[in-house]
């Protein structure tokens, strides 16, 4: 049975909550009074069904039930995690805190606060041990941070366990040590935003001018190596100190208004919004949701690519997925091994729609990948010196298949040595074939550059498996020649 996790609020960083929840496999119920609630969730968890599994390259687990409470009572009702994500104000907090706790005991509840500190949330409240700030950033379905906030009050147990279930979800949970206003990343974007109100009010720069100067620099920088680790590379080989040398009188020279801040009057709105409709009301908010959604999916594979800055927040969350599924096979069977769980994304497919032959391969890669850490030949091993390395292939294309698709692949040992190893990989969508790829393995001493012996280690494992598929069928493609008839 699916976890439950309960939504209070559904705007749009509670439907992001329940896209990023719903998506990771667990149920959802929603309350929120607005009579628009469910229309607009809709459309955020269409535009997280879209976005989300392209950043993962394990197959998303089978999406949760959404569903819309009539009262608080009957969302938490069953729920493992709460997340509260109403309007920003105390009291309205406090009511539904209050309501929570009424038909909840002990379960965790995150506010998605932007400004209040937990020990303001927890005020009066019939156990405040158990709620604490998880603030998160839009979309909440794509980027991983959650500041979790305790006080002085918080359950330790509660918020390592609040982390674990962030965690489980793909989000990486920055546990800020010490309560304050707006917490730490707010901090930030406020001062960023006080000075660029300055900036349009003197006529300095346009709103798409300072959007520009954060896009095509630092905020990329900022995106991938945060603010000290980049002034540190400014510089120079000396490091931090040789840059806080340089830089560091700039900070008493008058370059900026963070302690001034201008009248907000509605000539300053009426400047920024017409600015701001300028530079993109030719887009509807959706239209902008999308473009910053695919974006976002580029930056953040380029990093997982580099196993950098949130990119490994998402290998680790797919090494967590993987080995949940690695668990589950079988380590000896009289059927193929089905090792590999897959999923057909944007980037698989050509312009016919299909999956490009390029990833026919990649299927089959993630398929004896899967394979050989189940014997003991996996990235461990290869780090001592040792690899199974792929001496041909031969592919039969006998289907299509079209992005969504989820495929698997499972391998068949035909027959093995000490240093060979002879395989029929199947990739299906459900009981279709849609491609076999019969593979021959050489072990190899990677130092010395030529096939050895693999481990006993290894080997042990290996026999019982092919002594198993010895009794199998042997698949009518395998060592057809290319162009062979039926």
């Amino acid at each position: 049975m699916a976890r439950k996790a309960a939504i209070i609020g559904g705007g749009v960083i509670g439907g992001g909550w329940a896209a990023r929840f719903l998506l990771n496999g667990w149920s959802v119920s929603v309350f929120d009074p607005d009579p628009e609630a469910e229309r607009k969730i809709g459309e955020v968890l269409a535009n997280a069904r879209a976005a989300l599994p392209a950043l993962s390259d394990v197959p998303m687990p089978a999406e949760g039930k959404l569903s819309f409470a009539g009262s608080i009572t009957e969302a938490v009702e069953g729920a493992e995690y709460i997340q509260e994500s109403v309007s920003e104000r105390l009291e309205l907090k406090h009511r539904v805190f209050a309501q929570i706790q009424q038909a909840s005991h002990g379960v965790p509840i995150g506010s998605s606060t932007s400004g209040f500190k937990p020990s303001e949330l927890q005020e009066n409240a019939a156990d405040p041990s158990v709620i604490f700030v998880a603030h998160p950033f839009n979309p909440v379905y794509l980027l991983p941070l959650a500041e979790v906030v305790p006080s002085a009050k918080s359950d330790a147990k509660v918020i390592e366990n609040a982390k674990e279930i962030l965690r489980e979800i793909g989000m990486f949970p920055l546990h800020v040590r010490k309560e304050i206003d707006a917490h730490i990343a707010d901090r930030f974007l406020e001062a960023v935003w006080r000075e660029a109100l300055w900036l349009v009010k003197d006529g300095i720069a346009t709103t798409e001018e300072i959007d520009e100067a954060i896009r095509m620099g630092f905020g990329l920088r900022w995106g991938q190596m945060g603010l000290f680790e980049t002034y540190r590379i400014a510089g120079g080989e000396a490091g931090m100190k040789h840059f806080l040398a340089q830089f560091g009188p700039c900070l008493s020279w008058p370059w900026t208004k963070l302690m001034d801040v201008p009248e907000f009057n509605d000539e300053l709105v009426d400047l920024i919004a017409g600015q701001s409709d300028a530079q993109s009301g030719k887009y509807s908010i959706r239209e902008l949701e999308r473009i910053r959604d695919q974006n976002l999916i580029g930056f953040m594979r380029a990093l997982k690519e580099r196993n950098w800055g949130a990119g490994k927040v998402l290998l680790e969350h797919d090494a967590r997925r993987r080995a949940a599924f690695h668990d589950e096979v079988a380590a000896v069977s009289d059927a193929p091994l089905v090792v590999a769980n897959m999923q057909v994304l944007p980037g698989w497919i050509d312009y016919n729609g299909h999956m490009t032959e390029a990833k026919y391969l990649h299927a089959a890669t993630e398929t004896s990948d899967a394979f050989l850490r189940l014997i003991g030949a996996g990235m461990d091993y290869v780090a001592g010196g040792h690899s199974y390395y792929t001496a041909e292939t031969h592919i039969m294309h006998l289907g299509e298949a079209k992005l969504g698709d989820r495929l698997t692949g499972s391998f068949q040992v035909l027959s093995m040595d000490e240093k060979r190893l002879h395989a029929m990989i199947r990739v299906q969508r459900g009981d279709t074939v849609v491609a076999t790829l019969e593979q021959m393995f050489l072990h190899v001493d990677m130092k010395a550059g030529k096939a050895c012996p693999a481990a006993p280690e290894v080997l042990e494992k290996l026999r019982p498996i092919a002594k198993a598929h010895e009794a199998l069928p042997r698949p009518e493609a395998a060592g057809r020649f290319v162009g062979q008839r039926k």
